[in-house]
């Protein structure tokens, strides 16, 4: 771990910003590109801890993988000639690899173990396997499969029909991908709609999927070709200059090519709600993904309820919401986010601990918190958790407090973020 002391003096942010890729699609790519046969070329990949785990694994696998910065290069016949991997398939500290490719690797042909490091060593997992050993999967691990380490031993699977409990891309993906090497067709339904990019990338690929509804249609036995994916600006990467834009003096930042997916864009809407000065200018470039330039200028801030619906549209940006809030008039209240506990923290009660360190007005409740503003703030000592979006909190309140933030392991902001510090040196004034 490393400490980092951030003493910035309040200063006001100024310049143009592009933000590094999304992490989502990023792992997405590297997934369908080595599923796929033929060659699949990306650009504007995440280099992020959490997407080389990815990237790991999959040449742990026998697939060739080549990355010139932030171009990847995928050639694979197909999952058929995968190799059994002679090693562990370690997916360090990242949920998305570790989920998705147990749906990967449940209807492939080899026997793989995979595990993580001591934050996914603690995640559930049986949200993911009970799914897929309904549709046959032979998971194996630690408390009957609910946390790492895994044995999968692939083989073939059913289709299945299946309700979501909660709203999770994760598991959604995770049956879909299992799904393409399933007999039959498999059907997810959505009560509340999760992030689709999952779904768009199958599309991408070539295959056929219908959504109606919330409800996601999907033959088994599709193949994939290879093709070229083009990853935008990750908006929950964005998610903090746009916060730091809106409560720092005098300051006006512009962030090209950020995805506006719209299971993704509920971090726009609530800066919306709360009278933030933003604006959005759409990109018109035919990708699968949508994407916008966007600008922050400071603003006036009022207090808002995010809730129901939108949850699921800015679950990872509830951390940096919450310190927005600090800044803005009245009472902020965030509800039914229980999900925030099983991340890689339990991120309501660290959000809340960490803030209060800082003097904000600010209690956690059974699924959310409650933040009363605004209120100044002062420096003090931090821990990350490990948490590369409670680091990012974090180092954004720095620009606002009285006094240095010092943060216990500034180290793990890379997950997502590796040229975070750099960034925010670029835009300070």
């Amino acid at each position: 771990m490393s400490e980092k002391v951030l003493q910035y003096n309040k200063p006001s942010l100024q310049g143009l910003l592009t933000i590094p890729g999304d992490k989502s699609v990023s792992h997405r790519s590297i997934m369908f590109g080595a599923i796929a046969t033929g060659k699949t070329t990306v650009d504007g990949f995440l280099l992020g801890e959490d997407c080389l785990s990815t990237i790991d694994c999959f040449r742990k696998l026998g697939v060739k993988i080549d990355v010139d910065g932030t171009n990847v290069t995928i050639e694979s016949a197909g999952m058929e000639a995968w190799q059994e991997p002679s090693e562990v398939l370690y997916t360090g500290n990242s949920g998305t690899t570790t989920r998705l490719m147990l749906g990967i690797l449940a209807g492939s042909k080899v026997h793989s173990v995979m595990t993580g490091d001591a934050s996914i060593g603690k995640r559930p997992m049986r949200r993911v396997i009970d799914p897929l050993r309904q549709m046959g999967a032979h998971i194996t691990g630690r408390a009957d499969g609910q946390y790492t380490p895994l044995a999968i031993q692939g083989t073939k699977l059913q289709a299945i029909d299946y309700q979501m409990p909660v709203a999770s891309a994760q598991v959604k993906s995770a049956i879909l991908l299992a799904g393409l090497r399933a007999q039959g067709t498999t059907v997810v339904r959505e009560t509340e709609v999760s992030r689709d990019h999952t779904e768009r990338m199958l599309r991408q690929f070539g295959a056929q999927i219908t959504v109606v509804d919330g409800v996601i249609t999907f033959e088994g036995g599709q193949a994939l070709s290879g093709t070229h994916v083009s990853v935008p600006g990750d908006i929950s990467s964005a998610a903090f200059f746009l916060v730091a834009g809106a409560i720092c003096p005098d300051s006006k930042i512009v962030l090209e090519n950020v995805g506006v997916n719209p299971t993704r864009d509920g971090i726009i809407e609530v800066l919306q709600n709360m009278g933030a000065s933003i604006t959005i200018v759409a990109n018109e470039d035919g990708q699968s993904e949508p994407t916008a330039t966007i600008t922050v200028e400071t603003s006036t801030l009022n207090g808002t309820i995010i809730q129901g619906n939108m949850i699921p549209r800015l679950i990872d940006e509830i951390p940096i919401l919450a310190l927005l809030a600090t800044q803005a008039h009245g009472k902020t209240i965030i509800k039914d986010a229980e999900e925030l506990k099983v991340k890689e923290t339990d991120r309501i009660t660290a959000v809340v601990d960490e803030l209060k360190k800082l003097g904000a007005r600010i209690e956690a409740t059974e699924d959310g918190m409650i933040i009363e503003g605004p209120t100044p703030l002062y420096g003090a000592s931090l821990k990350t958790y490990g948490d590369h979006r409670i680091g990012m909190m974090g180092a954004v309140a720095a620009l606002i407090t009285d006094g240095a933030v010092t943060l216990d392991d500034a180290e793990c902001i890379a997950v997502s973020y590796p040229s975070f510090f750099e960034h925010v040196e670029s835009v300070k004034k």
